[in-house]
């Protein structure tokens, strides 16, 4: 669950990049992600490892009927706690 939750915050900000930079359409995004701390609580106890598998499935399920439904999204595993937008792809 907490996967998708995360999906949805990728794909909201990328739309917003999107928008923000007049592109209508993103064939790529390259995203790097820690261990996501679970309703942004900041406590260690509520922090899990995102699947990457369950990551992408949200994604394209999300991405759908966007502008982004045609787009790869890369992720990438790396140390911290948050989540980022490295690369957008036009």
């Amino acid at each position: 669950m907490h996967d998708f939750l995360l999906a949805k915050e990728i794909i909201d900000e990328t739309l917003k990049i999107a928008e923000t930079r007049n592109l209508p359409e993103i064939k790529g995004v390259d995203v790097e992600i820690g261990t996501i701390a679970l309703a942004h609580d900041g406590m260690a106890e509520h922090a899990e490892e995102i699947d990457v598998d369950n990551l992408i499935f949200g994604l394209e399920n999300i991405a759908k009927n966007t502008i982004l439904k045609n787009t790869l999204f890369k992720i990438k595993k790396v140390a911290g706690d948050n989540w980022k937008i490295t690369n957008i792809k036009t």
